[in-house]
């Protein structure tokens, strides 16, 4: 049994990737409701949740949202949870899901398989501020 934090939703992002941090950063300015909570795949807790979904963590190479008791949603229907769950004019990125899933993550997938030449790669997991602690499990 994983100890999670009640009614909160689990976002798994690539701790090491600049892209994926500053879409953390993004969600984390946007999240009014303090609905979100994350973990960095490479952390024990990131790879304990994945066991317990029963994910084969060699098919999550960027982000997981993970809804305890609920659902979860991997590549493109995990970036467009987010944006429903932001609410306000970030539900509108929902529209996209009239695009079909296979080719919203063929594009997804070109941009994970690139997004440390474009966008960098750390040597570590970032370490949240004081302030955002209470963000990241």
């Amino acid at each position: 049994m994983l100890d999670l934090p009640i009614g909160k939703r689990i976002i798994l992002f690539d701790g090491l990737c600049n892209l994926c941090e500053a879409s953390v950063q993004f969600v984390i300015k946007h999240d009014n409701s303090d609905q979100f909570r994350f973990v960095a795949l490479q952390s024990d807790l990131g790879q304990k949740i994945i066991a317990h979904i029963g994910i084969n963590s060699k098919n999550i190479d960027s982000v997981l949202l993970y809804e305890p008791g609920v659902a979860y949603y991997y590549k493109s229907n995990a970036a467009l949870q987010v944006a429903k769950n932001l609410g306000g004019l970030f539900h509108l990125g929902t529209v996209f899901r009239i695009i079909p899933t296979t080719l919203r993550n063929a594009l997804y997938d070109y941009v994970a398989k690139n997004r440390y030449s474009w966008y960098g790669k750390k040597q570590s997991c970032m370490i949240p501020t004081e302030e955002l602690k209470s963000k990241f499990l």
